[in-house]
């Protein structure tokens, strides 16, 4: 599959709800839904962002966005739990 297939493959995926993201075993899709139930750690290592794969890739710029990126994940992350939390008075 080139990058043009590839690309047009993942954005179909994204419109059908489902997220992609590559492994060492190939690409994989998931209905978002289900992705997001598990924890913050595990959808990021899932799509290699957790912080040790970013803090390995210092040797590409991009690392600082992608490190951010982590950084505000996990923001909104916590706060959707403390906000469910205190809706549903767990």
């Amino acid at each position: 599959m080139d990058e043009k297939e590839l690309r047009d493959k993942i954005l179909e995926e994204y419109k059908n709800g489902k997220i992609c993201y590559r492994t060492i075993e190939g690409i994989f899709s998931a209905k978002i839904e289900y992705f997001v139930k598990q924890p913050l750690e595990g959808m990021l290592y899932d799509i290699n962002r957790d912080r040790a794969t970013v803090l390995s890739f210092l040797d590409d710029p991009k690392w600082t966005n992608d490190f951010a990126l982590t950084v505000l994940l996990e923001h909104y992350y916590n706060r959707v739990k403390e906000l469910e939390d205190k809706i549903w008075k767990r």
